[in-house]
This record gives C-alpha cells, structure tokens and sequence, in this order.
C-alpha cells in the first residue's frame, strides 16, 4: 500500500493569515470577537474561544471596544459602515484575492456596469462581493444558469457586463461557463478571480486522484473549496471527506493499493499530520507486504518539498499586489510575501508600480517563519546587486535613463535608478539658478550619467543634457499608457476660471471647476494654488487633441456620505440656517448638507412668517425627522427638539 500527499494540501494564505492575525491579537490580550467563524475547522475554532474570542454574527452584537475580527470570506461594504458607525477597531483579514474582487465589482459598478458572480449566493465570500456591487449583479451557479441568463437578457441591453467568480470556484466549471458566453450583441469584461492557490489545489487533487484508488479529503464539512475537492477527486475514485483522524475507523480502505490525500484551505498542517500518523498506526496490524511505508518521507517529499532558508536566491510568481505588500507563490511550503519597503528603493513607487499579478521576480529570502508558512523576502536587495552594473554601463553607452527625483540635498537633488542613488548638481537640473530644487521633488525626470564609480552605490547624473529631449519623450510615453482611471500625481501649473492645469509630467490635464470640490465655489483659487502636488485621475482623453479631462474629488469626501455614516433619524443636532422660504428655512449640518426645516416644524404654535422664528445665520438646535437617501433630502424640527425638551 502507498500513500501519497497532494503538493497543496493545506492552509491557503488568506486563511492562514487571517488565523495568524486573530492569534496575535488574542497573544496581546485585545477583547475578539470574529464575525461569525474566522476559519472552517472546529478544532481552531474551540481552541479560539478557549483563548477568549467570541463569535458573533452580526456587528449589532459587538462589545464597546471589542476588535472585530472579519475573516478572509470579506464582509459586504455596509458592514464596514456599520463598524465604523459603533467605532470599534478592526482586524481585517480580508484574503487579498478576494479584496481584489471587492475592488473590481465596486469599479466597474461604479461605470455603470451589470456584475455577473458565478458562485454560491449563500456563500459568505459571495455576499460580501454582493454587497460591493449596489444591488446590480447577478449570480449564477453553472453554465446552464448563465445560459439561461443570456438568453433571457434583451438583445438590446447596452450595459457592459464583468463577470468575476468565487475564488473557491470549480475550475472545470469556470471554464464551461466562458464556453457559454455569447460572442455578439453584448460587451463583456471577464475577470480571472479564481485563487490561484486554489486552481493549483484542485489541479493537485485531481492528478493525484487519477492515479489513485482511494482519496482521502481532510477539511470542515462546511467548507466549500473542501467539498469542491471531493467532488473533483469522487470523478476518478472513490473518495472520503473527513474532518479529523478521529473518523478513520469509519472507512474502507481494505482494497485501496495507492491512498491519496489532499486538504482544504481551512485544514492546518498539525490535523494533516494527525490523519496521517493515525493511519500508519492502523497499517502497522496489517501484515506487512513486500513495500515498506516510510510516511515521514511521504511527508516530506510529497507536501513539504521544498524548504528556504535565509539568503536563498528564488524565483517566485507574483499572485497578488496591494500597497503594503506583494504576494507570490514560491513553490514551497511557505507564501512569500515582499514588503513594499523591501520591493524597490524609489519611496515614490508603489507595488502596483512595480509588478503586476502574473510577474516572475528574483527575490532574497531574508526571513522564513515556518509556524507562520511565510517566507519574507526582498526585490530590492537582487535589484541592488545589479543596480550597479547596469548604471555603469548606462555610463559607457551614454544612455538617457529615467526616475523620480526623491529629495533635495545641499547642492543638488537625489534620484534612485535599479536601487542605485544618484546625485544630480543643481548646475545639472535644468532650473534657472533662482529656482527652488524643491519644484522637481516627486517628479520623474530623464538624466544621463556623468560619473559611475566603480561598484560603488552613487553615481552623478544630468537632466540638463537631455531636458528638451526627455519632454518630447514623456508626451510618447504618456499617451502609450495614458487611461481612463488611471491616478497621476501633478503640479498646478496655472489657473483659469473653469478650472485647473495640472503637470502630468510632459503634458498638462485639466481638472474642471466642477471637480475640484463637492462644495459650490466660484474659482479653482478657493481650493488649489499654483505649485499645489495634487493626485488626480484621467476623466476622459482626447490623442487627436492632445486634450486630457481629469478628476479631482473623492467618493469618499461626498458630503452626503459622511452624512450617511454619522447621523441618522432622531438625532439632535447644531445647524446654522442658511436660506428662509416663504414653506420653511434650509439649514446647514454639515458642510455641503442642508436639511429643511418646514414652516410647521419651526415652533409648537402655528407660524405666519418664518422671518418671525428664524434669520439666517442663527444657529438652532434641530432634530432629524427624516432621510430620503435617494433623493438626497433631510427633513429637520424645531419643534420637536421643543417638544422633547418639555
């Protein structure tokens, strides 16, 4: 008899990072409460609980104070609204794959785009990504559901339509499901979202299965990337889903020759190891047959494969990108994780800058935690190494390279190429000798080498020798990766009346008057000044024209939705009123919101004249009687903050 253990069985990162952070939290005493079972496994779950986490199930339940833990499933965006609203701190354990969906679903709903999830509804992951999309989705479980909706849809719907899917997806059925989409009459957008630990799970599962006679699934019955194992390995033999070694007893392996076992997401190494163990206990009665079992090598070599240690030269396969760190899948028992401070020496780039999902990088492993299955490593350390050689050649070829500069030292300004600083003399910029170096700080700017030191980490630069060449340049370059969307950080150039010009680097955008802020104003000067650094996106784009609309405001400043967040119907508030009506006066709550207080709200007796009662800039103590979200409108009293005083 042979056993053999599939290469990815076990914890995925996303729920081993979510485990690990509720650990810690609890290590440091913090009051927890994880929003419903931070993880599909019984046996962590009580030994949780043991240590003082609390389930909850809904935020209502939450103590003051008490960190809510949301696990790696995601939550809807109206919970974080609620959270927000009681004030208690969060421990976010979103799995990046799926916070990566959220962000999908909330963009192309933000273009007015229709979502179509394939997945399980009921499932937590599921409804967290609904409540990203404003009620405009549609979920589908199978390629026949999905053909059943196309058919259905009217030829002439002119929605776009972006399709994600569940990140514990069936593979298989994601790809009939693309079989089945239309080619015609409709604009699609597909978004590969299945984990790609997850594929690689399932592809392992079914490989092993097919050249095996019994498989063994270990996992919470709950769990649905644990079911999906089982359903892929029952299609090529006979298979057992268990939770724990404890219900080994239970099966018939008596004519099993080769035993496959694979583990769900949610099943940690220790329970693995359990189920393994136990069965070599169980074969040790049988008698012994011309092969030997070592289970500690099939340990070894079929799960744990591949060990790192600090320093080791890897390649790694980047699977996810986030501000604070990028994700890759090394081949090992561990997930690698780079630091953004240990991803590039520019402090002005960003991961997304850097990589994208997909990239092969060469990375130093500088840390392995083999409790925490993470490996730490670093792409700035191999870029330094070659940093040098290739500043040094730059030098000898007298080529024209490009950075941004970092900050301004005594004499001039510093710049980092490939790892490498380079110092640029204020005579070598290009700026007049009265201007400020600190005008080129944050921008990217074209430079040749003056001098390269041999192996040393520094070099002298100059923009001057190549300015004129490097502006035509930047404009190419813009408009080859110039798109809608896409975020740019600028210096105001100049100001107009109906709006603002913003150096992109190269090329000048406008940002209307009417994007500059949600407030009415009169003039750009009321919120940007000449020389201001603003961050903005494209709005729209004209290359014929060489024309480029940007935006300015944030969703997130929408007065309305800091309203939403803060008050609610009975609260009693300070408003200033701001206008009178012959039906009522208008009166600010917030900067950007007004509420209504009507003529028959202003007192408890009736009222004529509204002049009689209020002027505007009185300050009044008003109570909210009403919101209509939809319409924007906030009904106020006088009245009955009166009425409740008495």
């Amino acid at each position: 008899m042979k056993i053999k253990v599939a290469k990815s069985a076990g914890f995925c990162f996303g729920v081993d990072r979510a485990v690990d952070l509720v650990y810690q939290a609890l290590k440091q005493h913090k009051p927890v409460a994880t929003l419903g079972p931070v993880i599909h496994n019984t046996d962590v779950v009580q030994d949780m609980q043991a240590k003082g986490a609390r389930i909850i199930e809904d935020v209502s339940q939450l103590r003051p104070g008490e960190y809510v833990a949301i696990r790696s499933h995601g939550v809807e965006k109206s919970v974080y609204d609620q959270i927000h609203a009681l004030g208690n701190p969060v421990i976010d354990a979103t799995c990046p794959f799926v916070r990566r969906i959220h962000k999908i679903v909330a963009e192309e709903t933000a273009k007015g785009s229709l979502i179509l999830i394939a997945g399980d509804e009921n499932h937590p992951e599921v409804q967290g990504i609904i409540g990203h999309c404003e009620q405009n989705y549609f979920v589908f479980k199978d390629q026949f559901v999905l053909k059943d909706f196309f058919q259905n849809l009217e030829k002439n719907f002119s929605k776009t339509l972006a399709i994600v899917a569940q990140t514990t997806y069936n593979n298989i059925l994601w790809g009939e499901c693309l079989k089945v989409l239309p080619h015609e009459n409709f604009h699609i957008v597909v978004y590969q979202t299945i984990c790609s630990a997850t594929e690689q799970r399932q592809r392992d599962a079914a490989a092993l299965a097919a050249q095996s006679d019994c498989m063994i699934i270990i996992g919470g019955k709950h769990s649905s990337n644990t079911v999906k194992l089982h359903d892929i390995s029952s299609r090529y033999c006979k298979s057992y889903h268990i939770e724990n070694a404890d219900e080994l007893d239970t099966l018939d392996l008596s004519d099993a020759g080769t035993i496959g076992i694979t583990a769900g997401a949610s099943t940690p190494a220790h329970i693995i190891k359990e189920v393994i163990f136990t069965m070599e206990e169980n074969l040790n009665k049988i008698p012994e047959t011309e092969e030997d079992i070592d289970f500690a090598q099939a340990i070894e070599s079929e799960n744990f494969s591949k060990k790192l240690r600090n320093g080791d030269r890897v390649k790694g396969c980047v699977m996810a990108v986030n501000n604070s760190e990028v994700i890759v899948d090394l081949g090992a028992k561990q997930t690698g994780t780079v630091p953004a401070s240990e991803l590039t020496s520019d402090p002005t780039k960003k991961p997304s800058d850097i990589v994208k999902e997909g990239d092969e990088i060469d990375l130093i492993v500088i840390k392995v935690s083999d409790q925490d299955g993470i490996a730490t490593l670093s792409k700035k350390k191999v870029d330094e190494q070659a940093g040098v050689d290739k500043v040094i050649q730059a030098k000898e070829e007298n080529a024209i390279l490009e950075a941004a500069v970092t900050n301004v030292v005594k004499g001039g300004v510093n710049v980092y190429y490939e790892g490498v600083r380079i110092f640029i003399p204020a005579s070598q910029t290009g700026l007049p000798r009265e201007a400020s170096l600190d005008e080129l700080k944050g921008q990217t700017v074209k430079f040749m080498i003056l001098e390269a030191p041999e192996r040393k980490k520094s070099a002298v630069g100059s923009i001057r020798a190549v300015s004129r060449q490097a502006k035509e340049a930047a404009k190419t370059e813009f408009w080859k990766t110039a798109e809608v969307g896409k975020e740019y950080e600028g210096e105001v150039k100049s100001l107009t009346s109906y709006g603002a010009f913003v150096d992109l680097g190269g090329i000048d955008g406008m940002v209307h008057i009417s994007e500059l802020s949600w407030n009415r104003i009169k003039h750009p000067s009321q919120v940007v000044s000449v020389g201001d650094t603003l961050k903005v996106y494209i709005k729209d784009l004209d290359p014929d024209k060489q024309r480029i609309s940007l935006g300015y405001k944030r969703a997130e400043d929408n007065p309305w939705e800091k309203f939403m967040a803060n008050y609610a119907i009975g609260d009693i508030v300070t408003a200033k009123i701001v206008s009178i009506t012959s039906f009522g006066a208008f009166a600010q709550i917030i900067d950007g919101v007004d509420g209504l207080i009507h003529i028959s709200q202003l007192a408890d007796r009736r009222v004529e004249n509204v002049k009689d009662v209020v002027s505007v800039g009185d300050e009044v103590q008003v109570k909210i009687i009403g919101i209509d979200a939809d319409n924007k409108r906030i009904s106020i009293s006088m009245r009955e903050v009166e009425e409740d005083e008495d």
